[in-house]
Order: structure tokens, then sequence, then C-alpha cells
């Protein structure tokens, strides 16, 4: 209309001549409706403000405000725009060089008659380069390694520090891997501490802890400081932005940690804090140092028979496609299935068609190109990552020291990186021969123990459904038990079919599972699986009522918390869009039973570490795999390990139902599980 009249009134006064009739009818009855559109519409240029060019000229916006405005709002990558200069000027800070034997030994002395310091230690793996001492907020002191301030000279005295007040640090684990402390009461783990009050952040740096935790500080971040610069680097060329480091780090662990405490307490979480976490830093310490053998040679050997499996897969697939294109590129693949052979199911994205794996798995049944597909996947992904990939991170010691992470998980799970021992596959055989190469020193055996249906365990306890209850305690075959019930039909006539439909119920609910989410695991329609889980609460009507009630509870509060009292922050719970709201559902109904699951693992892995240390063995807990623990144990002290294990695990919490657990022994990780 606006096109042919040029304007709405001009419409209007020709609008014998608008078309189509419905668009005249419309003008013609809402008139005022339109002029009112076009009055809102319209920008309103003659509005009473004072303007002058020369205050609206853009000059340097990288001012000391705008970089704390940054800071604050976390826009951390315009951070890096910001000149250094700019950045440090933000703080007022006044630090001290401590670089003489004596004034170190009387530094020391100082800080021994403190309640508590803060502490940072700079290293690579194998070298010490500065050290940090904070006694308070006005003494804040670097110690850079050099002449006879040596890495095992400033390490011992921290060490012996510890006898007399509590050391504050970021990453107390980051300490321990230089000075040997033995007493979790005798530190304080402020990256543990914020991780619990807040466990969705990605990281827990100093900068961030002061801005949350001291009244909004803005500290320079490490980048600001070193940029790119090594740490060796900055040691080597005296700069002065090392000792700027290692202050920040000693000093807002030593003031923070009256304000995290008093958090942890008004949450609740302090026993989380103080008999789990904490204690749980040492756990995980020694399972670093102690690391996992492998048998570097069966690895090789491995990867090379992947090598030839993979060949022949790649000359089979070419041939059903009738000519050779590149495998892993899912565009050429796109092609070759969707639009040559002209396989069902195609669905094309921007960038062509999309073979992700739910994709393909519809397909393998019918056609063998499709399953040769997924095979060839699945063994170039185990010989990258695990064959060769593990072969890369054999220590000069013959072991792979994986890294164990405490603060990633916002449900709580231990997750390992560098590499990532908990995702060995255990589904295929071609995977599960990877754990052959793990094998436990001369003289020793792997003692492996998991715990049996711990989610399914804990979901009967909170939600604390008899039918469920009993079952445990009647020691029924769980899955074949409720595909009785949901099914209709005697315990013995129960089949594998029904009995693993069960399974996916029992384990889906505990996962929050949809009707949808259901129909897909089991490949049967929505309505079948809506109906399934109907069933499902009404055998076990208690869950139903749990379930829903831990939903209103993250609706109400903005949280969910385990049995222990560990909290996980729902905020997905309030969104407007309904998948995001959906997703928070799921994680409200499950973070509790996954979460109190974690937090019992942890439990275990504590008090095992303990006994074995206080009793004086010589066997060590290497490896943790979610509900799995392995024992690299000495022969002659297989008995005390089994029994250590047993009472441990299954005494970590007091249930409604036994926790139970699986144990094996064997000359390898493979054998052992």
């Amino acid at each position: 209309m606006i096109v042919q009249f040029g304007s709405i009134e001009n419409a209007h006064e020709h609008l014998e001549e608008v078309k189509p009739n419905k668009a005249k009818e419309s003008l013609r009855e809402h008139y005022d409706m339109a002029q009112l559109s076009k009055e809102l519409a319209t920008i309103n240029t003659d509005s009473p403000l004072e303007f002058s060019y020369e205050k609206a000229k853009v000059e340097n916006p990288y001012t000391p405000e705008a970089y704390e405005l940054c800071k604050r709002l976390e826009f951390k990558n315009m951070l890096n725009r910001f000149d250094p200069v700019t950045a440090d000027s933000s703080m007022e800070l006044e630090f001290f060089t401590c670089n003489d034997l004596s004034g170190v030994e009387a530094l020391f002395e100082k800080a021994a008659r403190k309640e508590q310091v803060g502490i940072s230690v700079l290293a690579d793996p194998d070298q010490v380069y500065a050290v940090g001492l904070v006694l308070d907020e006005k003494e804040i002191y670097q110690i850079p390694v050099g002449g006879l301030l040596t890495g095992d000279y400033l390490c011992g005295k921290l060490k012996a520090l510890a006898d007399s007040t509590v050391l504050c640090a970021m990453d107390i684990k980051a300490v321990l891997k230089h000075v040997p402390l033995e007493e979790p009461e005798k530190v304080f783990d402020t990256g543990v501490a914020a991780y619990l009050l807040n466990p969705l952040k990605s990281s827990y740096t100093y900068d961030d802890i002061a801005r949350e935790y001291l009244d909004g500080m803005m500290l320079p971040a490490k980048e600001d400081l070193l940029g790119k610069t090594s740490l060796k680097k900055a040691w080597e060329e005296e700069m002065e932005c090392l000792g700027n480091y290692a202050c920040y780090q000693a000093y807002v662990p030593c003031m923070a940690r009256g304000v995290l405490l008093e958090k942890l307490d008004e949450t609740g979480m302090r026993k989380v804090y103080d008999e789990i976490e904490l204690p749980l830093v040492f756990t995980l310490d020694s399972m670093e140092k102690w690391g996992i053998s492998v048998k570097g040679e069966e690895l090789k050997s491995y990867g090379e028979k992947l090598k030839v499996r993979i060949q022949e897969l790649e000359k089979t697939i070419w041939q059903e496609a009738g000519e050779e294109f590149n495998i892993n590129s899912p565009k050429q693949l796109g092609v070759i299935l969707f639009e040559k052979l002209g396989l069902p199911g195609g669905k094309k994205t921007k960038t062509g068609y999309s073979t992700a794996a739910d994709i393909l798995d519809k397909l393998a049944a019918d056609h063998a190109i499709v399953k040769d597909i997924l095979e060839y996947r699945q063994l170039t992904k185990l010989k990258s990552t695990y064959a060769d990939g593990l072969g890369n991170v054999i220590g000069k010691d013959g072991r792979i020291h994986s890294t164990f992470n405490q603060t990633i998980t916002a449900t709580g799970r231990i997750s390992s990186t560098d590499p990532n021992l908990q995702n060995i596959p255990v589904r295929m055989e071609l995977g599960r021969l990877i754990r052959k190469v793990f094998v436990p020193e001369e003289g020793f055996v792997f003692l492996d123990a998991d715990y049996s249906q711990i989610e399914l365990r804990v979901l009967a306890h909170m939600s604390g459904d008899e039918k469920l209850i009993q079952a445990y305690r009647e020691a029924e075959d769980i899955h074949r038990l409720t595909a009785s019930q949901v099914f209709h039909v005697p315990l013995d006539e129960v089949t594998p079919l029904q009995r693993r439909n069960a399974k996916a119920v029992n384990f889906g609910i505990v996962y929050g599972i949809s009707s949808f989410g259901l129909s897909q695991d089991l490949s049967i329609t929505r309505k079948e699986a809506a109906a399934y889980i109907e069933k499902y609460f009404e055998t076990y009507p208690k869950i139903k009522g749990f379930l829903d009630g831990l939903v209103k509870e993250g609706r109400e509060h903005g949280y969910v918390t385990t049995m222990f009292g560990r909290r996980r922050p729902v905020p997905e719970l309030k969104s407007s869009n309904f998948m995001q709201r959906s997703f928070g559902e799921r994680v409200a109904m499950n973070s509790p039973i996954q979460g109190t699951a974690a937090d019992i693992i942890k439990i275990a892995m504590n008090h095992v570490y303990e006994r074995m240390k206080k009793e004086g063995l010589h066997s060590r807990l290497v490896l943790q795999v979610h509900d799995e623990l392995l024992i690299e144990t000495k022969k002659e002290e297989i008995e005390i390990v089994s029994r250590i294990l047993e009472e441990e695990m299954k005494g970590a919490a007091d249930l409604a139902v036994e926790l139970e657990v699986d144990m094996h022994q064997g000359d390898s990780w493979y054998e052992a599980k």
C-alpha cells in the first residue's frame, strides 16, 4: 500500500482503489489503528534535547573507570584492549619483595604468629620460581627463587609454617605438588570453597573471587599481568609481573577466607567442605602423584591392530559407495549416502546433510555401508584418542598421571583430564581391550570395586518409596521386578526385552527422561513410552511426588540439594524459553540423586585413602571412574585392602537400602573389571 500510494493517509483517500478487497476493508474499518501504529513507529525528531557536538566526540574509552566496569561485567575479551598500566591503576595494594635469607627467616617467624596467612607457589612441575606470602592486608610479600632461596628451601619453610597457622591458597592441590602438607584442617582451599558456593562457573580465579567476595574489589587477572609470557621466562628476566602475580594469588585467599566460610555456614555447606571436599584434595593429590602404569609397547601394538581394521573398513566403504571419498568429511559422506545412494532420513543443513550418530544409527540395521561407517568412526576415535593419545602422555616412570578435577561439574562429580581416564570405552569389546594395557607394578594386583546401581538406591532412599525399598531389601533383580509390575506379568515370565525396557525406564527416571527421550532409546512410539512411564509411577507412586517436589523446590529456592547439603543452582527453571525450562526440570530431578551418589563415592575414597595410610599399607588408590575405585594392591595386602574397600564403601552413607559393592581382582584393569 505504501509503495503504491506513498502514505497511509493517501491510501485512505483512494480507498476504492486499494486491493485486495480484504486490505481495503481492513483499512476502512481500522483506519484509526493504522494512524496510531504510524504514530508509534515514527521517530520523534523534535524532542527538547540540549546537544553539543564537542561533548559527543569519542575520545579514549579505555579509562580506569571503563576497565573496572568491564571487569565487573566480566567482559573478558574487552579487557585485553586496555593498557596494562590502566588496568593496574585500579589497584592500591602495596607489595614488598623479600630476597635475602635473613629477611625471609624473619618473615616466616612473624608469619608463624598469625592465625592465618595467604600463600602461593608459582611453579612448573619440575621448578619453583616464586612464593607469595601474605600476613594481612598491609603485609604482602613476594619471594623470588634465587641464590640461597631455593625452591626446596622455600617449600620447606611453607611446610613448617603449617604447624602453627592455617595456610590459605587458591588451589591447595597445586601447592601439594611442591609442599608435602598432610593435615586438611591446617589449610584453606579458596577455589574449592568458591566452587561449592557457585558450581556453575567455569573457573575460580583470584580476580573473580576478589570481585565477588571482597566488596567488588577489582584486580588485574593473570592474563593482564603475564599475557602469554611463561612463568619461567618472567623469572629469568626478573619481570615485576611475576612477583605481582604471586602476591595477588596469596592476597585473595588470605582476605577471602572469613567471608567464604561465613557463606558456607549460611548455605549449610560447611560440613560438605570440611568433611568431603577438603579431605578429597589430599586424596586426589595422592592419586595424581602415583598415576597408573601402562604397557607402552602393548598400547602401540593395539594401535597397529586398529590401523589394519580401519584400512579394511575404508576399502569396504569405498566399494559400497562405488567411489573413493573422505569418510571423515561429513559433507562428502552426506552426498554419498543421501544423494548418490538415496538413503532415507537425510536432513539438510546449511553446510550439507547431517551425518550425526543418531541419524546413522537408525539406518545401520538396513544398510551395510552405514554399519561400516559407524564402526569406522568408533575405531578411528579409539586410535587417535586412546592408542595414540595415551601413548603421548606416558611419563618417564612408565605411568600416566591424569589430573582429577573437583571444581568442574555442577553436580559434584569428579572429572579426569590430561588425559581423561574416565572415558575409556566399555560398550564395545575393542574399546574394553584398551584396559589390558593398564597394569599394576610388579608384586601388585589391581582390586576394582564399584557400587551396584548406586543412583537407583539413592532414589529409593530419598523418595522413601516402600515398594522400591522393599525390592532392594529382598535382593530382587530390580529391572526384572519393575518389568513384572509395569507389564503385569509374573516375575518368572519376564522376557529379556521386557527387562531391557524396564532397565531403560529405571535409569531414565533418574535423569528426568521424557516420553520422547525414552521412545528414542527404545525405538518405540512416544505413546508407548508415555504409557511405560505412567505405569512406572503407578508401580512406585512416591517417586513421582518426590521428583515433582524437587522441581518445586528448585523453582522456589533457585537451587536443589543433595542428601549431604550440596547445592546445585537451577536458574533455567525461571527461563521464559520452554526448552531451557524443560532442561532445568531435568536438572532439578537428577542433580540431588547424581550429586548424592557423587558425595558418597567421595566419602568412600577419602575413607579408603585414610585407612590405607593409617594402617601403613603399600597399596594405593590410583583411579576413580564415576562409581568405581581401582586400587593398586600389594599382593600380601589383598585381604586387608578387600576388607577396607568393603567396609568403607558400604559404610559411606546410611541409606534405607544397603549399598552393594562388586569387587574383582586381576593383573590388568581389563581382568579386574
